[in-house]
């Protein structure tokens, strides 16, 4: 019997609806107690069945309402699709098919959001009857069902694509692509631009050749963006045809609408990805750059958005929602090709703009043509340098950061003239030409450096633009400084009183958003600088300030991301420096890694119930104790055996998520070179869990297992060594089922006191079982050879072992001469 609904609980659902689009503060203080108890409800039979009803049948009511009802549908099966009854979900669906005609594009819409997410729950061969519904409401020819239909289809293609190429499904894709072919002409811009075709390439190309002049310019943009697809996903298709294509593209980055400009600008950021990129574009480029050029002047729309960035602002409090969140980059101890992104883009991409996507495709075109392309881009760049409008300016100084890399070369002979004029844009009038000038100094930094200092490198340091008066240009400046930090090294210790001076400063002035940057500028001076803040002088001018925003932060704060990545860096340099800060930071680290792995065990045990906790806590609480074992060493060891450390460091390596163990490894290699006596007890297991993530698909992962490995097995083998003060007859008769191993990992340590006890150790087993190294002797040699400066002592130690191998070895002297 079909389920009916109750007159009473339709009014109770119709009310919660209501409520929640009411903008009286007494309706919406009720709603927040309803919305508190969604999940009981959830719970309460035949709720989500009203929701449904709402959607498919409640005709007389408002499009919001119904389209809201849909949403927490969809919310609710999301998360609850396992505990959902068969019943319901057949409702669902049958309600879905009833309701893809609807005469609201809205409800449409959620319908077809509806669709996908039972499609990518519960899979498209659980749903046989979905796709010949879907083609019959196709070629029903009511623009409705059409709409619908095509709309549906178009979510599961971004959502469950795969699922479309079986053959288990009632109407497989290689039927459904042909009758979209039939329709990519019609007459419904919603039907014409769907992206669905590309299996039909040929077919494809034609209908988007037969659409490319189409008055309606959302088929215009989706036509420049099919082309951007075929490109990087079917070039060989595209390249009898390329010449016209680009004739094509270059005409619409001209568009005045930027949707469609900006849409055909992604397509030279893609071809210059292409191995035919130079081939091609050699006879457009001397019309392909003025283009781009000219895109990359600020928008009215740009200047809309930018409208608040143009005063002094840099007393006034950010809003919440300017703030971006912050995401933790995991250490990595050895280096890989997935680590050489560079940070800088993700703040040049976000909000995305036809003058960031023409400067982009600048860059990487430059990076194609190098020096080539410069005799037709520096006379333009010349022009809007000298510009009185002050847009275009600004637009040619971004020219000049955008072509850096790719033309270093080129432009070395200019540099002499253009750095001044450079360091002279820091002090224009307008905040956006200061702020594009330190980006664009900035990407000249690896030359500015190798010059004299104080002919560029002392005016550049830029550390007025870090006080500006503006929030965008104190970012620009603080993120400049950064790129010359990386640069300079060690050139700044000269300078490192008036840096420090006007970083401290800054902390006590910047708005919220900024300091994030601004913790990134300290920790990169301690990056590279290293030992040389080491100074009281320094310590007390930097570290209390610092110290005065880590109190005030709860471990909840995502804001704790970007200062305990500065401490960590912090920790590293300053090493004993850091001592009276450690104590309060190990517990802080230590409380929040048990913290999230508490809650990560709830959520577990409770997934409805817990949500699952942000685990860059645990990762950036795990790099920070790396910092401090590095920096300080064995004088943690109070620390370590006094806390729960290695017990929630095994748990944390063996986390499901790659960066939490990539972030544990590099701490247990830390911790073993600084308390391998805490560490030893639980070799075993740890080297287990190395082992299986050794040729994990995270490269970065299996870096740092290799890395931790050889770091227990060196401090395993100064421990043999040791042994041989301690225990030396019972462990002589086994020298040589050990020594080489032995040589080939003490050989790779510096000189310390550590390979100085190991040394003397292993002698007295030689002393005791010359015969145990005869076969050896040779790797025994190269492990001496690499001291540098051994003591007096471990010397005489070390040829009285020759002397008495002298009758051991037949043609002594022979062996000396080969070996040398």
């Amino acid at each position: 019997m079909s389920w009916l609904p109750d007159e009473d609980g339709i009014r109770q659902t119709l009310d919660l609806l209501h409520n929640s689009q009411s903008t009286d503060t007494n309706v919406q203080r009720v709603v927040h107690e309803v919305n508190q108890k969604l999940n009981e409800l959830n719970n309460v039979p035949d709720f989500n069945k009203y929701l449904a009803y709402i959607l498919t049948n409640a005709g007389s009511e408002s499009d919001s309402t119904r389209s809201l009802s849909g949403l927490i549908l969809k919310n609710n099966l999301k998360s609850h699709f396992k505990r959902c009854p068969p019943e319901l979900i057949s409702y669902i669906k049958d309600g879905c098919l009833r309701c893809i005609s609807d005469s609201s594009p809205m409800i449409r819409s959620i319908v077809g959001i509806l669709i996908t997410t039972i499609v990518t729950s519960d899979g498209i061969q659980n749903w046989p009857e979905l796709l010949p519904k879907l083609v019959e409401c196709i070629d029903s020819h009511d623009i409705n069902f059409m709409e619908g239909a095509f709309g549906a289809i178009e979510k599961i293609c971004e959502d469950s694509s795969s699922q479309l190429e079986t053959d288990r499904i009632g109407c497989p894709i290689g039927v459904l692509i042909p009758k979209f072919l039939q329709y990519s002409r019609h007459d419904s811009p919603k039907i014409s631009q769907s992206q669905v075709l590309l299996h039909f390439v040929n077919e494809f190309l034609e209908c988007l050749f037969a659409l490319a002049e189409d008055e309606d310019p959302n088929v215009r943009r989706h036509v420049c963006s099919a082309f951007v697809q075929l490109l990087e996903a079917h070039l060989d298709k595209l390249l009898p045809n390329l010449p016209d294509i680009i004739e094509f593209m270059l005409l619409r980055t001209q568009e005045n609408d930027e949707n469609i400009s900006r849409e055909a600008c992604e397509f030279w950021l893609s071809l210059s990805e292409q191995p035919v990129c130079h081939q091609a574009l050699s006879p457009y480029i001397g019309r392909l750059i003025p283009v781009l050029v000219c895109g990359m002047k600020y928008s009215e729309s740009d200047m809309v958005l930018l409208r608040n960035d143009l005063e002094e602002d840099a007393h006034l409090p950010d809003k919440e929602c300017d703030i971006r969140p912050r995401f933790h980059k995991t250490k990595n101890k050895l280096f890989s090709p997935e680590d050489d992104d560079e940070d800088e883009d993700d703040d040049y991409v976000s909000n995305w703009t036809l003058r960031k996507c023409s400067a982009a495709a600048l860059d990487v075109l430059a990076s194609v043509f190098h020096t080539d392309f410069l005799p037709i881009l520096l006379p333009i760049t010349k022009e809007l340098l000298f510009s009185p409008q002050w847009e275009l300016k600004e637009s040619g100084i971004l020219v000049l950061g955008a072509i850096a890399e790719g033309c270093m070369k080129g432009m070395i002979p200019y540099l002499p003239e253009l750095c001044p004029f450079l360091i002279g844009c820091l002090s224009d009038d307008r905040p956006l030409i200061r702020s594009i000038t330190c980006w664009t100094l900035s990407r000249y930094s690896h030359w500015i450096v190798g010059q004299p200092h104080e002919q560029y490198f002392k005016p550049l340091m830029l550390l007025k633009r870090i006080l500006d008066c503006n929030k965008r240009v104190q970012e620009a400046a603080c993120s400049a400084f950064a790129t010359l930090e990386e640069e300079a090294c060690t050139d700044l210790v000269p300078y490192l009183d008036i840096i420090l001076r006007t970083l401290v400063y800054a902390l006590k002035q910047y708005q919220h958003k900024n300091l994030f940057i601004l913790y990134d500028a300290i920790g990169t001076l301690a990056d590279s600088v290293g030992h040389h803040l080491n100074r009281p002088d320094f310590i007390e001018m930097l570290m209390p300030p610092l110290f005065e925003k880590w109190n005030v932060l709860r471990d909840d704060e995502k804001d704790l991301f970007p200062l305990l990545e500065c401490l960590s860096s912090m920790a590293t340099a300053l090493g004993t420096g850091f001592l009276p800060y450690c104590a309060p930071v190990f517990s802080r680290c230590v409380n929040l890694i048990d913290r999230t792995i508490q809650l990560s065990k709830l959520h577990a045990q409770q997934p409805d119930v817990y949500e699952p906790p942000d685990k860059d806590f645990m990762v950036i609480s795990l790099d920070l104790l790396s910092g401090l074992m590095e920096g300080l060493g064995s004088q943690m060891e109070h620390l370590v055996s006094s806390s729960p450390l290695v017990k929630l460091l095994c748990e944390a390596a063996q986390d499901a998520q790659p960066d939490v163990r990539q972030s544990s490894f590099a701490l247990l290699g830390d911790l073993t070179k600084a308390c391998f006596a805490h560490i030893q007890p639980q070799i075993g297991q740890f080297m287990t869990i190395l082992a299986n993530n050794l040729s994990s698909e995270h490269i970065s992962v299996s870096n740092n297992a290799i890395w931790a490995i050889g770091e227990i097995c060196i401090q395993l083998a100064i421990t043999i060594g040791r042994l041989g003060f301690v225990c030396p007859g019972e462990l002589a008769p086994h020298l040589s089922t050990f020594i080489r191993q032995w040589c080939l990992f003490l050989r790779n340590i510096r000189d310390n006191e550590e390979k100085d006890s190991a040394f003397r150790g292993i002698c007295n087993l030689i002393t005791l079982n010359p015969a145990g190294v005869l076969h050896d002797f040779l790797f025994f040699c190269d492990a001496v050879a690499s001291w540098n400066n051994p003591k007096d002592d471990l010397k005489e130690r070390f040829n009285a072992v020759s002397v008495s191998f002298r009758y051991l070895i037949y043609n002594y002297e022979k062996f000396i001469t080969e070996l040398s």
